[in-house]
């Protein structure tokens, strides 16, 4: 089972230097790119993309934010900028900025090959460079101000040395005088990973993913290597890589091998058991899905992951004909678990989805058609949410219940499908062709989920009064106009305390100010969810409304305000504009 700090600790551990060492000053965050190779050898690109993963991975130390490797490749995929080239200084600098670094490392590198006796040697510079101001790290000296590189030479079969000798120096350039750590610490972090095996699974990285045999042979090459040198022990990153490029091929026996070979304790495991429930899943081994999914629920409180299982669970419980009284269980399991999914997303329309045909499934017809409802409002075409609400108001003999069935009718036309459900519910009251929907995410995007989750872990550590500090800060940016920076902080309260009606009202009223009105309306739906007495929100909506020349949405807003504070003057002012929309 992993532990609710797992991911948190696993980071800082994995480098064998000590947290308590200092006190966080978290002033900066850093970005590293990888290194150009000056040599004109091809052969030898792999050591640019090294320093970018073990930079990344040495300069996490409490002093210092990073932004992982993996999130800064996805930063440069959003944007569009090719993983195979490296990027000008301004687009690197923009780069920085979208991942919101204060830092930037990049460099360069050249290589001597071997000549008779004499062992190929590499030369590295490295500089460093503030973000905001656009300007590289300098220092004042008695002749006057000079740019600060970091430089060092060394025999190529040395690379993870001169990694950890590269982190020291990075961080002794940035805080000379505070540094808690020696050189020699961060040499032996650098090479936890046998210098042969690292190699492997670098050139694995770089190998296209068309090429998917030289890619296989690069990383079963670091682990066999890796466990040579260890004793027997796995590499994590290379078995996860590996777990990926199978179940891509649909090789899914193989892919769940090395998914499963990733240790629990490995801060890589998340991912590795995520996508190894799917694929039993996927072969509708809900059991075995469950069970390496389940313990995945309350340690991330993902609600991708919390949708995932709850679906499954509903499913297993679907399939489960002849002991009722585990159906019920799974059911039960199922909808508790996909409640919390819909209360952390309330706007996600599958995910309310899935918790309402839960509640339908468990009898529960009332909650369901409340569950339904906003479904149909996000798509007014979704045909099986019409069925499902028809059939719930019939069942509660509600009068409405025709006009959804008529719906139901209009949007269940390819393959005669309203015919078949239709048919299927008289004989036996059941809906099996109906599924649940759960989408597997591609690897990107569940990557980008785990980063966020790892920041979040981070943030909970916080002091109590820290998100308080931070929407005074937005508030005062907000005044200032300073949007921007204002959606940053906001970003960032949200990460610690997701049920902040004031942040969402915030980003609501920037987005207002920005002309995005969807953007601005969905904010401030949230606002309401998490405070239904937020004045400002309502008044806000309304007047967006307006704008659309939604009378009757705008008079429901004003209504619901009124009840709070028909007193306020800005109430009594939306009352006069209602009217007038109202007479139009």
């Amino acid at each position: 089972m992993l532990k609710k700090i797992l991911i948190t600790i696993v980071v800082v551990l994995s480098t064998g230097l000590f947290v308590s060492a200092q006190t966080p000053n978290n002033t900066d965050t850093v970005m590293v790119l990888p290194f150009e190779n000056t040599s004109n050898k091809a052969e030898f690109n792999w050591v640019g993309e090294s320093f970018a993963d073990a930079l990344s991975d040495l300069l996490k130390v409490p002093s210092l934010n990073v932004v992982s490797n993996d999130e800064r490749k996805l930063i440069q995929q959003r944007l569009r900028v090719p993983l195979t080239t490296l990027p000008s200084l301004a687009t690197s600098l923009k780069l920085a900025r979208e991942g919101k670094a204060t830092l930037l490392i990049a460099g360069k590198y050249d290589i001597v090959p071997a000549q008779g006796e004499t062992a190929a040697t590499i030369r590295v510079t490295a500089k460093i460079i503030r973000v905001n101001e656009g300007r590289f790290l300098s220092e004042d000296f008695a002749d006057g101000k000079r740019r600060i590189d970091v430089v060092i030479n060394d025999a190529l079969l040395n690379l993870q040395t001169v990694h950890g000798q590269m982190a020291y120096q990075i961080l002794y350039q940035r805080d000379k005088n505070r540094l808690p750590f020696s050189q020699s610490q961060f040499v032996e972090a650098a090479n936890k990973v046998p210098a042969r095996a690292f190699e492997a699974y670098i050139k694995g990285l770089l190998v296209p993913d068309s090429d998917v045999q030289t890619r296989e042979n690069y990383f079963k090459n670091a682990m066999r290597i890796f466990a040579e040198e260890k004793a027997g022990a796995v590499y994590a990153d290379a078995a996860l890589e590996l777990g990926h490029l199978f179940l891509n091929q649909r090789r899914y026996p193989e892919a769940i091998d090395y998914f499963s070979r990733v240790p629990a304790e490995s801060a890589l495991y998340p991912e590795a058991a995520f996508y190894s429930g799917l694929i039993h899943w996927q072969q509708q081994n809900f059991e075995q899905a469950l069970a390496v999914l389940r313990p995945l629920a309350e340690d991330l409180k993902l609600t991708s992951v919390y949708n995932t299982i709850g679906a499954i669970a509903v499913q297993a419980s679907r399939a489960e004909k002849k002991n009722k009284a585990k159906s019920a269980a799974l059911l039960n399991e199922g909808i508790e678990l996909l409640k919390k999914a819909s209360e952390s997303a309330p706007e996600e329309a599958d995910v309310r989805f899935n918790y309402g045909y839960a509640l339908f499934l468990n009898l529960n017809y009332p909650e369901a058609a409340t569950q339904l409802r906003p479904v149909l409002a996000t798509n007014p075409k979704d045909g099986e949410s019409y069925f499902l609400l028809a059939k719930s108001l019939e069942l509660l003999k509600d009068g409405a219940a025709a006009d959804f069935d008529n719906q139901a009718r209009r949007f269940l036309t390819d393959g005669d499908r309203y015919a078949k459900l239709q048919t299927e519910w008289t004989r036996a009251r059941t809906t099996e062709a109906i599924g649940l929907r759960v989408v597997q995410p591609p690897r990107k995007d569940f990557v980008g989920v785990i980063l966020l989750k790892n920041r979040q872990n981070r943030t909970v550590q916080a002091p109590v009064n820290e998100t308080e500090a931070m929407l005074i800060q937005a508030r005062q940016l907000y005044r200032e106009n300073r949007d921007d920076e204002a959606v940053t902080v906001l970003r960032r309260v949200l990460v610690s305390e997701p049920m902040s009606a004031e942040s969402y009202y915030l980003l609501g009223m920037i987005y207002l100010r920005r002309g995005d009105l969807d953007q601005a309306v969905s904010s401030l739906k949230t606002a309401l969810f998490w405070d239904n007495r937020l004045v400002d929100a309502y008044i806000s909506l309304a007047k967006i409304y307006l704008q659309k020349g939604d009378c009757l949405q705008a008079q429901n807003y004003y209504r619901s305000v009124a009840e709070i504070d028909a007193e306020n003057q800005e109430v009594q002012g939306l009352q006069r504009m209602v009217e007038r929309c109202s007479t139009k």
